[in-house]
């Protein structure tokens, strides 16, 4: 499982979280009406205040694997062992994301008082295994061929920017040496903390309109255009920058999603390691013996050979 699948799962757990303080678009007076559960989740929907990319996400998981199970079903005849036929057989990356969408859709049943108890409640799906990111470190990069988007994908490796947000660059943003990110392709950026400043590593030219070129020219190298962004962290991480810090720089709203970076490890780091304790202890034996041969051991140990040389 990638980190944007894991996202999208936090972003529709965090959208349930949100909606329950802050005010949308009401809904129809829905109470103790019978309704079937497509109708509900298409009005549902319409007035959720969410990103385009996030509401696209939810239709698409809804339309795919739900709908064809639930959708004719009136939402108070839904039951846990029918949502469970829902996620069942699904990877599950799949199956998590789609019973976030079911179980935000219950929530907001529960609110209108549709429902007296959630069917969804208690319902887990599958354990999600995030597999590391397979990334190329910048001395990979800076000695690979990209073809005509070599400059572009060397900026996005040296300034960690999605490509959201590189497309929505502008000369007005970059300005002072630095680069002002404040928008993304999709509107606003993906959280709060992505609004950020960056240093200007060379020059900026204009991103394509669709990340598919990049992909093509990324995926003979086995690497995405998510993966630059692990490029940038490694090198921040290789420098020693704090890890507070390069969280800023990449736009995390959690710390813990910059950590799972810095706390990976590539096999040429442990034949460093093992270098650098070979060399530290060949030093600290080095040292041992110079003290240990001191002045006075060593005119005693003249004067023994002169005894044996006069024998």
């Amino acid at each position: 499982m990638t980190n944007s699948h894991v996202r999208t799962i936090l972003d529709c757990l965090v959208t349930m979280e949100l909606n329950k303080f802050t005010k949308v678009k009401p809904l129809p007076l829905l109470r103790r009406v019978q309704m079937e559960f497509d109708h509900f989740a298409q009005q549902v929907f319409a007035s959720l205040n969410v990103r385009k990319k996030t509401m696209a996400t939810y239709q698409s998981m809804y339309r795919c694997h739900i709908s064809g199970y639930l959708g004719r079903t009136e939402i108070a005849e839904v039951t846990r062992t029918s949502i469970k036929e829902v996620i069942v057989g699904l990877p599950p990356q799949t199956a998590q994301m789609t019973l976030a969408v079911i179980k935000l859709l219950f929530r907001e049943a529960m609110e209108l008082e549709l429902i007296e108890k959630s069917p969804v409640h208690g319902v887990r799906g599958p354990r999600v295994q995030v597999r590391p990111r397979k990334f190329m470190t910048w001395d990979e990069i800076d000695k690979t061929h990209f073809g005509r988007w070599n400059h572009h994908i060397r900026f996005l490796a040296l300034h960690g920017l999605r490509w959201s947000e590189a497309v929505a660059l502008t000369p007005s943003d970059i300005r002072g040496g630095k680069i002002y990110v404040t928008k993304s392709i999709h509107g606003d950026t993906k959280s709060r903390a992505g609004i950020r400043v960056v240093p200007l590593i060379g020059e900026f030219r204009e991103f394509p309109r669709h990340p598919r070129t990049l992909r093509k020219a990324l995926k003979p190298h086995g690497i995405t255009i998510h993966s630059l962004r692990h490029t940038y962290a490694y090198i921040l991480k290789s420098q020693g920058i704090h890890v507070t810090t390069a969280q800023k720089l990449l736009g995390h709203s959690d710390p813990k999603i910059t950590l799972s970076v810095y706390t990976r490890v590539l096999d040429t780091e442990i034949d460093d390691v093992g270098k650098v304790i070979s060399l530290m202890a060949q030093r600290a034996h080095s040292l041992e013996m110079s003290e240990s041969f001191t002045p006075q051991k060593q005119r005693k140990s003249m004067v023994l050979a002169d005894q044996l040389a006069n024998r």
